[in-house]
């Protein structure tokens, strides 16, 4: 398969992948996923292989939020998506950076941050 034809799966599976969190179906993303998939809440958590995910996001219960995606990026082995989403009423800012093994993921580090409102910045 050629590099175009890789970054272009890798873009619809995290494109995929980012609808099923919004409709919070963690079985859909983690079909994508190698058995030893690990996710990084960087400055959280790291959660490793598909059930200790499952649990994980059992026990936070977070609800389908409201996603939107403004881009993603893809070259050999990863793909990055940046974007903000709302949860629980709350505002939020994301990277995800996808780490795949074939058309599998086997890593993803999410970078988020709540922003300040303007009220705050004054």
């Amino acid at each position: 398969m050629s590099d175009t034809a890789v970054a272009s799966t890798h873009k619809r599976i995290v494109e995929q992948v980012n609808a099923a969190f919004a409709r919070n179906d963690m079985e859909a993303f983690l079909n994508f996923c190698t058995d030893t998939v690990e996710w990084t809440m960087v400055g959280e958590s790291i959660v490793k292989g598909k059930r200790a995910i499952r649990e994980w996001m059992k026990s936070m219960d977070p609800g389908a939020p409201t996603i939107r995606v403004d881009h993603i990026v893809a070259e050999d082995d990863v793909a990055v998506a940046t974007g903000s989403f709302v949860m629980k009423g709350v505002a939020y800012e994301f990277c995800d950076v996808y780490g795949f093994e074939g058309d599998r993921i086997a890593s993803l580090k999410a970078y988020v941050i709540q922003p300040k409102t303007e009220q705050q910045t004054k």
